[in-house]
């Protein structure tokens, strides 16, 4: 059964797992890249765009097993990998899968807190990852509060754990804006700064999404609840980290809420968080036929929304 194979962490698990998404990738390429003809252009960048993904599955289960954010299974990875199949058309370009990328690098280091080895350092590279981030999505701006909320779960709050991020924040801008004033295209650096929100969210009322939406919120609000009660007891470094997961989780609704533009790719910000929620809230499922049910439905869910709506 689907449970008992994901419910201890194995190299089985990963390559098994990698094996399923590179068959739907597959089908993905064929279907769009290759869709008006075979030329080797294609079949090179496709290459290329499946190793931008295996460096994302790289980071989020480096993430993931590194500050034992779930327990030791693979139901996070699981889920993140059907997520992702989910809308794989939408992430089937470079600035995207870069994106998503540094992304990861910065959560890296924001989980990274819950040790007190080098702590200063991690903050300036969150910090940095996150200004690298801004340069490319203006509105990233918003994970700073995870920046603080990190601080403040893991670590003290001192004048150095709060200017260290904003340092190195602030050095790829300057980079940037030095590069461009070099050029006389100061105008690019200033356009960073000015903020168009929309919040017509009536891109996402196809089926596909409606689907994908109210099914994620549903499980990983459910997972919420029950998770919090079995941690509140709790003091551990677990408990703090789950807080901020969930932190994150509220802050990129948020972010996805107030974006200027959606096609889609965006919502691999919010897959993240909620991947490992549900995976902690499954973790607690006790009966094994109940643990299958859930299993069993994100991944025919999956299917039918990537191939079927």
């Amino acid at each position: 059964m689907l449970a008992n194979f994901l419910n201890k962490s194995k190299p089985i698990n990963f390559i098994g797992l990698l094996v399923f998404f590179f068959i739907c990738y597959s089908v993905s390429v064929f279907f769009i890249v290759f869709n008006n003809g075979f030329t080797l252009d294609k079949l090179l960048e496709s290459t290329i765009l499946l190793l931008f993904f295996l460096a994302v599955f790289f980071f989020y289960n480096f993430i993931l097993s590194k500050n034992k954010l779930t327990f030791d299974n693979s139901y996070a990875y699981y889920l993140f990998t059907l997520l992702i199949i989910c809308v794989l058309p939408e992430l089937l370009s470079y600035q995207n899968l870069i994106l998503v990328i540094i992304y990861l690098l910065f959560l890296r280091k924001m989980y990274s807190l819950r040790t007190s080895k080098n702590v200063l350092q991690k903050l300036f590279d969150s910090g940095f990852w996150l200004g690298v981030l801004f340069i490319l999505e203006p509105l990233s701006i918003l994970f700073l509060i995870i920046i603080f909320i990190g601080v403040y779960a893991h670590q003290k709050i001192t004048i150095h754990t709060l200017f260290t991020p904003i340092i190195g924040f602030v050095s790829p801008l300057f980079l940037y804006f030095s590069y461009l004033f070099c050029l006389d295209k100061t105008e690019l650096f200033t356009a960073l700064f000015n903020y168009s929100f929309n919040i017509d969210l009536l891109f996402y009322k196809s089926p596909k999404y409606i689907w994908l939406f109210a099914s994620i919120f549903t499980v990983s609000l459910f997972s919420i609840v029950i998770k919090s009660i079995a941690t509140i007891a709790v003091n551990n470094t677990f408990r703090k980290s789950w807080y901020l997961l969930i932190a994150n989780f509220a802050i990129v609704t948020l972010f996805l809420l107030l974006l200027p533009a959606r096609n889609g790719s965006e919502l691999v910000f919010i897959i993240i968080p909620v991947s490992i929620i549900i995976a902690n809230g499954i973790e607690l499922i006790k009966k094994a036929l109940i643990k299958n049910i859930v299993l069993y439905s994100f991944l025919f869910g999956a299917i039918f929304l990537r191939f079927f709506l």
